[in-house]
């Protein structure tokens, strides 16, 4: 068995709260796009209703108070209905003038909401104790929930391990999918040679990424995206949020942030 170092939760906060200094409300998710997501707040079809602070706020009381997704979105909920947003509603799409039904707040949406940003603020506080530790723990170990319901793509990945500065991670640390469980680990030699012997199968060597053309409807722009990670998750949420964080507390600070 090999023993992880825990997160600080303060690292996770410290990352949703760099992206909060931010708030950009969007028409639709396709608007603001993979790493862009790492300096900014948003939330698809938010433009036009004054509840982006009113989310963040919920979101940062749930890191900071370790809540479940029921009791984030029991106190998030009714603020939402009294202000408007809740349900469907006609609206009028700022890049085409058109007016589209579109769905504001439900619970579905809250769920994804209250999962992406714990995924990504979690996984940008990871990121910062990969950089930290590199030197003692150089690798990092892809790990699949083993439940049965992990998609085929990211259960062939489980308990590859390649080192922390491998490219292959830019495109395929998790979470890189919506509702993607599955996380990273950081191994020294020892803990590699403990998994082994505990019977862990482990792989080396990163698989051939292939990729398929996908066309952002908002943009027109033409991504080649790897097969086994959705459109929007093609970049390292954790990479991307640790330098956003760095770059904003040594502008804050106006030294090099060394802690971070």
């Amino acid at each position: 068995m090999v023993d992880f170092l825990p997160l600080p939760p303060r690292e996770a906060i410290r990352a949703l709260e760099a992206r909060g200094k931010t708030l950009s409300p969007t028409f639709a998710w396709q608007d603001v796009y993979a790493d862009d997501h790492a300096a900014m707040f948003t939330v698809a079809k938010s433009a036009g209703h004054d509840i982006l602070q009113d989310i963040w706020n919920a979101l940062l009381t749930a890191l900071e108070q370790g809540e479940t997704f029921d009791t984030f979105s029991r106190h998030l909920k009714p603020l939402l209905v009294r202000k408007g947003w809740w349900g469907e509603a006609i609206e009028v799409d700022p890049l085409t003038g058109e007016e589209v039904r579109v769905r504001l707040g439900s619970l579905r949406r809250l769920r994804t909401i209250f999962d992406v940003n714990m995924r990504v603020s979690y996984a940008t506080g990871h990121w910062g104790h990969f950089e930290r530790l590199k030197g003692a723990r150089p690798f990092l170990r892809y790990v699949a929930v083993q439940d049965g319901l992990t998609r085929p793509e990211h259960q062939k990945l489980h308990n590859l391990v390649l080192p922390v500065d491998d490219p292959f991670w830019d495109v395929f640390a998790p979470p890189n999918g919506w509702n993607c469980r599955c996380t990273l680990q950081s191994l020294s030699e020892r803990d590699i040679a403990r998994l082994q012997a505990a019977g862990e199968v482990l792989r080396f060597e990163a698989p051939l990424v292939t990729k398929r053309a996908w066309t952002n409807k908002r943009t027109g722009e033409v991504r080649q995206v790897p097969d086994g990670v959705d459109p929007g998750w093609d970049y390292n949420p954790g990479k991307a949020g640790h330098r956003e964080t760095v770059r904003r507390l040594e502008a804050e600070n106006g030294v090099e942030f060394r802690g971070a």
